[in-house]
Order: C-alpha cells, then sequence, then structure tokens
C-alpha cells in the first residue's frame, strides 16, 4: 500500500482520493435495478424464481423458510455458535432497550395539551446479506429492534444457498424475533419483492438492511416510488476510517483495515496518521497479515481502493473524517475520548487500541447497520426508534381554545388562510 502525503495534494485530487469506488459503476447499477423492478412489478413470483436461478444458481418453487428448516438449522449449527448467538443477543437487546424513546406530553398552555406518541411500524422487511459470507450478526441487529418496537409483522429475505437453503446460523439469529417470517431471496430482487409485493412476498412498509451497491440503488429507487414506503439508511458496501498516532499498535490497525477489506471487492479502508513511521510499519503488516486471510483474495481486491494517508495533525485527520464521514472511525490514538467532540460525521466511533471495529459487528450491543458513502452526515446507525413512528396528539379544552387560539387565528390571517382562521374563531365565539 503506498503511503500519500496529505498537505501535497491538490482539492481535485483530494476529492479523488476520498470517492468511494461504488460511485463509479452508479449508472450501470442503476439501470440495472431498474429493470429488476419492472420484472418483478409485472411478472412477480416467476420474475424472483427466474433471478434467483440466474444470480444464485438454485430452483426455488417456494421461497419462504418452514418450520422444519429452522429445527434441521439447531442441529446444524455448533453449541458455541449457537451460545455466540445468545451472548450477542443479550448485549444487543440491552443496549437498544436502554435507548427506546419515550412518549411524552406537555401543557404548552392552561388547557391546551400536546403529546408525542410511539407507534411501532406495522410491517418491516429485513434484508440478511448472505452472498459471499452468510452475516448471522445482522440478522440479530436487525431483529431485535424490531422486536423491541412491537412491530407486528417481521419479513426478512436472506439469499439462498447452493442447495437451496437458508444459512442456519441466519435462521437462528432470525428466531431471536419470535414469528418471524423468512424468505430466501437475495439482491435487488429482494427489495423490489419487498417493496412492491408478490403472491409469495407480502409488500412491506418499511425497508432495513446493508448489502452490496445493487442492494443500496434498490433501497433508494424503492423509497422514490409512490406509496410512502420508507427505507432505514443508505447501507451500501463497508467502509473504515482508521487515524492512528505514532503510539498505535500497527499490528492492531493493520488487522482492523483488513477486517473491513474482506467484507467485499467494493469496500474501502483508509488510515490517517501524522506519523511516516506508524503508516510505514502498518503498511508492512497489512502485507503480512493479508495472506494468512481465508479472503485475502477480495481483501486484495478492495485494498486497491483503499489510501495510506500522512497528515500534519490528528486535528487534521479527524478534519478529513468529517469531511469523508465514514460508516466507521476508528480512533487509536492516545487519550480518544479527548478527540471525540470534535467529530461530527460517522456512523459508529471505536475508541482506543482496544476497541476493534469487529467487536462492534457482533456483541458489544451497539447496531452494526450504519449509513455509508458519506451519509453519515445526516443519518443515524439503526435503532429502536427506526422501527417506529411518533405520532403528535393535541386535545384543547374551552379555556384552551381561548388561551391559544388568538395566536392561531393571526398568524392565519397573516398567511391570508381566512378559512383557518375562521375554523378558531369560531370556537373562540362558542367559547367566551
Amino acid at each position: 500500500m503506498k503511503i500519500i502525503n496529505w498537505n501535497q495534494l491538490d482539492a481535485q485530487t483530494r476529492a479523488a482520493l476520498l470517492q468511494r469506488p461504488v460511485q463509479a459503476v452508479s449508472d450501470a447499477v442503476r439501470a440495472g435495478v431498474t429493470a429488476i423492478f419492472a420484472e418483478v412489478e409485472a411478472r412477480g413470483d416467476a420474475a424472483l424464481r427466474a433471478y434467483t436461478q440466474q444470480f444464485d444458481g438454485v430452483a426455488l418453487e417456494r421461497f419462504e423458510v418452514e418450520e422444519a428448516e429452522f429445527a434441521q438449522a439447531r442441529t446444524q449449527v455448533a453449541a458455541d455458535v449457537q451460545a455466540a448467538i445468545v451472548e450477542a443477543a443479550a448485549r444487543i437487546e440491552a443496549y437498544h432497550r436502554a435507548g427506546m424513546a419515550a412518549s411524552y406530553a406537555v401543557e404548552t398552555a392552561a388547557g391546551l395539551r400536546c403529546e408525542r406518541v410511539q407507534r411501532a411500524i406495522y410491517r418491516v422487511g429485513l434484508y440478511v446479506p448472505a452472498g459471499s459470507a452468510p452475516l448471522p450478526s445482522t440478522a440479530l441487529m436487525l431483529c431485535i429492534p424490531a422486536r423491541l418496537a412491537g412491530c407486528k409483522e417481521v419479513v426478512l429475505c436472506t439469499p439462498p444457498r447452493s442447495d437451496g437453503s437458508a444459512d442456519p446460523a441466519v435462521l437462528l439469529a432470525a428466531q431471536q424475533a419470535p414469528g418471524v417470517r423468512v424468505f430466501k431471496l437475495g439482491g435487488a430482487q429482494a427489495i423490489a419483492a419487498l417493496a412492491l409485493g408478490t403472491d409469495s412476498i407480502p409488500r412491506c412498509d418499511k425497508l432495513f438492511g446493508p448489502g452490496n451497491a445493487w442492494v443500496d440503488e434498490a433501497k433508494r429507487q424503492a423509497a422514490q416510488r409512490p406509496g410512502g414506503l420508507a427505507i432505514d439508511m443508505p447501507a451500501g458496501p463497508s467502509e473504515v476510517l482508521v487515524i492512528a498516532d505514532a503510539g498505535a499498535n500497527a499490528a492492531f490497525v493493520a488487522a482492523d483495515l483488513l477486517s473491513q477489506a474482506e467484507h467485499g471487492p467494493d469496500s474501502q479502508v483508509l488510515l490517517l496518521s501524522d506519523s511516516d513511521v506508524l503508516l510505514q510499519a502498518v503498511a508492512a503488516e497489512v502485507a503480512l497479515q493479508l495472506p494468512l486471510l481465508s479472503r485475502s483474495e477480495i481483501a486484495e481486491r478492495a485494498l486497491a481502493n483503499s489510501r495510506l494517508l500522512k497528515v500534519d495533525t490528528i486535528a487534521q485527520a479527524i478534519e478529513v473524517s468529517n469531511t469523508y464521514a465514514p460508516e466507521h472511525l476508528i480512533l487509536s490514538v492516545r487519550e480518544p475520548q479527548a478527540w471525540l467532540a470534535q467529530i461530527d460525521n460517522a456512523g459508529s466511533i471505536f475508541l482506543g487500541d482496544w476497541t476493534p471495529e469487529a467487536l462492534g459487528d457482533y456483541c458489544s450491543g451497539s447496531n452494526h447497520v450504519l449509513p455509508t458513502g458519506g451519509a453519515a452526515r445526516a443519518w443515524s446507525g439503526l435503532s429502536v426508534a427506526s422501527f417506529q413512528k411518533a405520532i403528535t396528539v393535541q386535545e384543547a379544552t374551552r379555556v384552551g381554545i381561548q388561551n391559544a387560539g388568538p395566536c392561531a387565528a393571526t398568524l392565519a390571517h397573516a398567511e391570508g388562510l381566512t378559512a383557518h382562521a375562521r375554523a378558531v374563531e369560531l370556537r373562540l365565539e362558542q367559547a367566551a
């Protein structure tokens, strides 16, 4: 990996270095996803079967996982993995339960009460990738907050394996939300099915979950269709930005970079440091560790889009990070808490040498479904609130309309909306 001096670059070159690799192919992806939506809308389940045959290499008559397959999964997953799923689920639930939004009410004037109440989204569609690697951890991150939110129907799609079954660990993780319906369906066609509905797949009110560039684009197109369908966030190819000082452990930093690079060839990893020695040591460690990985070929391809950037100071590194707005930000610096207040844009932050991003991926308790592609400038990671909507309620008594009504009538007249004003004034006349 080549070390690049950030302060020797012009603005255009800097912007190019921070461009996500997926952005360069977005036009082709967009057209492909549009075609998939059109096919699913026109042909329903028949289109889904054709795409499953084409992309997953398996012919399925039924998409939904039946109880026998759930039962079989419990015999196929090693005991230590099952125990880890239960352990991780407990931490994820504890963290998400603590952050649940509460309803509240306030009397804004004598006789006028305003409330904000929480209601679960009725039917949610969850997407759990399983293309190059099954992700039971993602099933946990989606199913647990959906259950805590009280969603009445939870529909989960995950790609089938070559034998037509779903990954058994994903099935066990999905059962952390009792009653979840699981369908063996992947890619943009799964998102289209959840957004449009077919004979087999119910149409959902909101879609959740990460995926590759095709899944990310499919979610965007789903949200643009009429009917009010929502998505959790732009959650495409994974990315990590590490800020490290001279005291960082080069082996740790290299391992963190590689842990994201192995997600897929369109993942991106960045390292910013004010230390030439640290940058050189990390480059050497990456070269040592890469051949040892089971997914070394994938990680190597991702590293082609990755950067080692030399900055003058850690403060400058944070400025670059805020511009990039990473999905994951690791602060491998001394006294990381001292820098936290300066970070404005990140999906999730990992403080210090002993907090690998992988801990958040699995079992720290926080959610690993996070905004990517710079969306962390405005979006948050998943929470229970993502599976709920807030409804405002107001109630005025005779005294309340007397107190607040004149203000409303005055503003209505100022806007030229006399019907608005009259609706208030009629009540004021009766209340007098």
